[in-house]
This record gives C-alpha cells, structure tokens and sequence, in this order.
C-alpha cells in the first residue's frame, strides 16, 4: 500500500511539474521568438539519466522534448544520456538542473532503478 502511494504520489507530482514547464518554457520560448534575434545561443547539452530504465528514460525524452525549447534528439542507453538541442544553451546547467528536479527524480520514484 505504500509503495502505491509512493507511485501515485510520484505520478501526480510528474504530471503537475509537465504541466508548469510546459507553462515556463512556453512563455520563455515566446519571448525569445518575439525578441530580437541574437539573444539565444542554441546548442547540445547531455544529461545523465542515470538508474532509469529503457522505458523510463524513452518517457523522459517525450517529456522533455514536449516542453518548448528542449529537444531529446538520441537516448543512448549505454551510456545513461540523453543528447538534448536546447534553445538557449547559455542556461544548460540550469536547464538540467531542472530537468533532473522535476522529471527524473519523479520518473525513479515512479519505475524504480533498472535491474
């Protein structure tokens, strides 16, 4: 029973954090494009997804490449990465940062580490 709770827990948080990023990131993404141009720096950033398994790192990638500016374009298993093109690279830290915050940590809460 707990460990129910634990997951449902985990998927209400999940789909409340999808919810405020595609919120943020929306708003962020339309105020670069309605901004003169040469303010962003697009570019590639890794992010290490760790203990996730296959699934829960291919629903990872879906999640971040719906929020606005962030795109998975490559899962390499292997390696536990995500090779992700994001708008303005010049916030990579703090975009991973959030990513690992509000997906992953509920992704592992919810499925578990691999085997």
């Amino acid at each position: 029973m707990t460990q129910n709770m634990t997951r449902t827990r985990a998927m209400l948080l999940l789909l409340a954090n999808l919810l405020k990023e595609l919120a943020l990131s929306g708003w962020s993404t339309a105020r670069v494009i309605l901004t003169p141009r040469g303010q962003v720096q697009p570019g590639f950033a890794r992010l290490d997804y760790g203990d996730l398994g296959p699934g829960a790192a291919s629903l990872l990638g879906v999640l971040v490449t719906l929020t606005p500016g962030t795109t998975s374009l490559d899962i390499d298993t292997e390696r536990h990465e995500i090779l992700l093109h994001l708008l303005d690279s010049r916030q990579a830290e703090a975009t991973l940062a959030a990513i690992e915050r509000d997906f992953v940590r509920p992704l592992r809460a919810l499925f578990g580490a691999a085997p």
